[in-house]
């Protein structure tokens, strides 16, 4: 991965590289930004970059050894850590057992997704997390000299899923790591990560990617799929996966709009049994795809109450989401909005505590009906 092949974030990548030019290479880091926008891309690209046997002014050459391994995410003295799952075969997993998959899944794809990631590993009730063995197995192998790279690299990605006990058991490597050992963190929700562990980092907030530089890198499988990539980068709101997902008219967005309806209808219509059954229906899609919805139906609250207050240059919706919103949007309203949103964001929380989904959804449908109607 070099720093060419990632979409736009052109100031970060100055940064980064300025922080090499003067020797100033931080021993943690913590990379901070919304989804899709390329910042575990960056950390890669940074990684070879430091380790580049040949590197130029802006980029490392992509051709001698490190670069070679490097975009096989096979350097030795690279190291991944990704939430996993436990299974009946491997009751104490690590990053490792999951190795061959996650090269797969970024070499393919190097803008991932938690939920696309879990779909890979996982049955849809399990949630992703990094566990305290993956600590003693990073410590394990951060502690022996590096094989052959100036810097041994640990880019975790997704701190926040970290137990407290693997949390605290890196604090004191993250801190006072070996020589030459560098840490990069990858974050969508720093506020969930311990602050001991924030503390410990230098924080770069990466944005997200351009309207410009997103329509360039959509060009040409817009060209494929006859889109326009100018809506479609205004869509996807900077995140590239998630135009990706546009172009390619992704089955999960069309589902989550038609249970977004379903939930609205039944509850303006205070329809008690179809409230039960659309929540019997929800408990059983498994929690990652719940905890999709549930952020999806928040996003398009927002978008329906811009709507209704005729802001057209702040929305962000495709047909099918503008033509329900026509009849929809003058329901959600000053009275409403910030408390429906709050009910979605509840359910969220808990539903990624492993809630009991039944009674989640069914007491967020009776409260939709309740707050349709403000």
């Amino acid at each position: 991965m070099q720093f060419k092949d990632v979409i736009g974030q052109d100031s970060t990548k100055q940064k980064l590289i300025q922080a090499v030019e003067e020797d100033r290479i931080p021993h943690a880091q913590l990379l901070v930004g919304p989804p899709g926008n390329g910042k575990l891309a960056l950390a890669v690209a940074f990684a070879q970059y430091i380790n580049c046997g040949h590197k130029m002014n802006t980029d490392s050459c992509g051709e001698c050894s490190s670069c070679r391994k490097y975009s096989k995410l096979i350097h030795p003295d690279l190291h991944f850590t990704v939430p996993v799952i436990k299974t009946a075969a491997i009751d104490k997993p690590t990053s490792s057992d999951y190795m061959a998959k996650w090269r797969t899944y970024f070499l393919e794809n190097p803008y991932p997704q938690y939920e696309k990631w879990m779909q890979l590993i996982a049955d849809e009730n399990k949630q992703g997390s990094i566990y305290v063995d993956e600590a003693r197995d990073l410590i394990r192998k951060l502690n022996q000299k590096s094989y052959e790279a100036q810097y041994k690299v640990s880019i975790i990605w997704l701190p926040e899923t970290m137990n407290l006990t693997c949390a605290n058991k890196i604090l004191k490597i993250l801190e006072e790591p070996p020589e030459k050992t560098m840490f990069i963190l990858i974050s969508e929700a720093e506020e969930k990560l311990l602050s001991t562990i924030r503390s410990r980092c230098q924080f770069i907030r990466v944005p997200k990617i351009s309207d410009s530089d997103l329509q360039v890198a959509l060009a040409p499988m817009a060209a494929q799929t006859n889109s326009n990539p100018a809506i479609i980068a205004r869509l996807s709101r900077g995140n590239y996966f998630l135009a990706q997902e546009l172009m390619q008219n992704d089955d999960l967005r069309k589902f989550n709009l038609f249970q977004f309806m379903a939930v609205m209808r039944n509850g303006y219509g205070r329809k008690l049994a179809e409230i039960l059954a659309w929540s019997e229906e929800m408990a059983t899609i498994g929690r990652v795809r719940q905890m999709s919805l549930l952020k999806y139906c928040g996003e398009l609250l927002r978008e329906n109450f811009l709507h209704n207050l005729k802001e057209p240059d702040l929305i962000f919706m495709d047909d099918q989401e503008f033509e329900f919103s026509k009849k929809f949007s003058p329901f959600i309203n000053e009275k409403n909005v910030i408390l429906l949103f709050k009910e979605f964001e509840s359910a969220y929380t808990d539903i990624s505590s492993n809630g009991n989904a039944r009674l989640i959804f069914t007491d967020l449908g009776l409260r939709v009906s309740k707050l349709i109607r403000l």
